[in-house]
């Protein structure tokens, strides 16, 4: 057992300071993989050197989608690691061998958790989702499902579900982004409003959006050129919209 902290700092260093020097880097198996069923912030650290051990000496982790598919909470576009997260999770999602169900049941949580999440993320996300429809065409009933639920309550989509292919994220529509289309964020809606058009082949590359936060967003938007705005359609011709009153012999509008 390692205090909190002390995990943390192991596991940030671990998949480029360690793994790579060892002899045997399969003697970390057991440690990352009881690291990663913590939970929290210790797991999502925990998924760069298990991505090591899985991509390049063969761990095998039956569970660790479904480990994975329980990291999704509105905490994820919060968190200080949240770059980090998303960039592995992107990896884990790129495989076209992953089943339909177990895709489309990270796209609608993601998307279910993205309705409370702040704009920078949303940013992110949206793209982010873009990119997992392009890569799985069968998930794409998700958005052109006729006739899907309205709202919460007649989504068939179970939230509380732990198993991704008992959550019947198949059998629902994405109406999350249809909700996202009417963002107060200008850029959010913009964003959100892709999907009502055919998506393009090319993926969206998201790894300037990773760690876009709140105060480059805001810094961006007051740095922006100042558009004049008309506030009067027709030209002013007196002081009180008469051109030759008893006014306008004693006052000018200049």
């Amino acid at each position: 057992q390692l205090p909190t902290g002390l995990y943390k700092k192991v596991l940030v260093i671990l998949h480029d300071s360690v793994l790579p020097y060892m002899n045997e880097p399969t003697l970390m198996m057991d440690f990352l993989t009881v690291a990663y069923g913590i939970g929290g912030a210790i797991s999502l650290l925990a998924l760069n050197g298990l991505f090591i051990l899985i991509h390049q000496h063969n761990l095998e982790y039956p569970d660790f989608y479904k480990k994975l598919y329980s990291l999704l909470d509105p905490s994820i576009y919060h968190v200080k690691y949240r770059a980090r997260f998303f960039h592995l999770t992107d990896l884990f999602l790129s495989s076209s061998h992953l089943p339909a169900y177990l895709v489309a049941a990270f796209i609608k949580r993601l998307a279910r958790l993205a309705l409370t999440a702040p704009p920078e993320a949303l940013l992110m996300i949206i793209p982010f989702l873009c990119n997992l429809f392009r890569r799985h065409p069968a998930c794409r009933v998700l958005v052109h499902r006729p006739g899907g639920p309205a709202d919460m309550s007649e989504d068939p989509y179970v939230m509380e579900e732990e198993e991704p292919s008992e959550s019947k994220a198949l059998q629902s529509s994405l109406w999350e982004i249809q909700s996202l289309q009417n963002h107060y964020h200008p850029d959010v809606a913009k964003a959100a409003a892709v999907l009502n058009q055919s998506l393009s082949e090319m993926e969206d590359d998201i790894s300037g959006l990773l760690e876009l936060s709140g105060y480059e967003l805001f810094d961006k938007e007051v740095k922006k050129k100042a558009i004049d705005v008309p506030l009067e359609f027709g030209q002013v011709r007196g002081l009180f919209g008469k051109k030759n009153d008893i006014f306008a012999e004693h006052f000018s509008l200049d």
